[in-house]
């Protein structure tokens, strides 16, 4: 085969690689929402109460549009039927579905096409009145980190956790990293809660500004030697005073914690 049959042997191949991946393209953009996470069912299952359905999650090429479906199933949560008019993202239970479970089917709807997911079942429907509501805790639902938006009183910040580097603090040292730990509700960490550390008495190192914890509940802050520090000749401790709050709040008010903590001192 000449050198020129081979350049347009090789030519027409890279065309129909160029028309394939461009059909491939088309074809993924070309697609219905995909379900990745079920719709949610929040409230509580009982006649009169308002139940919230999330549309769940959902990936697409273009935008979405959600309708919502309630569905009345049996305790086993089948066997489900449309809920005649029950088609908003809120739904007010009804005496009909007593002793009945629900469900609600989401429709995600693109250009392309659409795609229903639906939510597990609530728990079977009490009657009204049938229980009284639980004491305020203050506290929000479910296990493992909670941010401080979601706490409220009366369930109080607690500063349960604290560190220092250098573990023991000496004339020469200019910089003290001290780390604490905020939880609330039973030991679960406080995410977003403001921490202020600040050296008793006064002066002997910088304040930190105020800074947010993390996911762990923890925050790091670092204090810089000051003029009067050390505050006596014989000093053998560093005392901190650290306060957690909720922002927005009232400094002395609300969930906010205060607590005086102290770290070694060696001149």
């Amino acid at each position: 085969m000449t050198r020129k049959s081979n350049l347009l042997a090789l030519l027409a191949a890279a065309a129909v690689t160029v028309l394939a991946v461009a059909g491939l393209s088309d074809a993924a953009s070309n697609a219905a929402p995909v379900n990745t996470a079920e719709p949610k069912i929040t409230g509580t299952a009982q006649v009169g109460e308002t139940l919230t359905a999330s549309t769940g999650t959902w990936t697409s090429a273009s935008t979405i549009s959600y309708a919502y479906q309630w569905r009345r199933c049996n305790t086993q949560g089948n066997g489900c039927a449309n809920i005649g008019g029950a088609d908003s993202s809120s739904y007010l239970v009804r005496g009909a579905d007593q002793g009945n479970t629900l469900r609600v089917r989401v429709t995600a709807r693109n250009a392309d096409g659409s795609a229903t997911a639906t939510s597990n079942a609530t728990d079977v429907v009490k009657p009204r009145g049938s229980t009284p509501p639980p004491a305020a805790t203050g506290c929000p639902s479910g296990s493992g980190t909670a941010d401080v938006g979601s706490v409220s009183a009366p369930a109080r910040l607690l500063i349960d956790g604290q560190t220092v580097s250098p573990s023991v603090i000496s004339r020469s040292t200019t910089d003290v990293t001290v780390r604490f730990h905020v939880s609330a509700c039973n030991g679960r960490a406080v995410q977003g809660a403001l921490v202020l550390a600040e050296a008793i008495p006064f002066s002997q190192f910088t304040i930190p500004a105020e800074a947010p914890t993390g996911a762990d509940g923890w925050v790091t802050l670092v204090m810089h030697q000051d003029r009067f520090f050390p505050a006596s000749s014989r000093q053998q401790l560093l005392a901190v005073f650290v306060r957690a709050r909720k922002p927005g709040e009232n400094v002395l008010a609300g969930i906010s914690s205060r607590r005086l903590v102290s770290f070694p001192v060696n001149l």
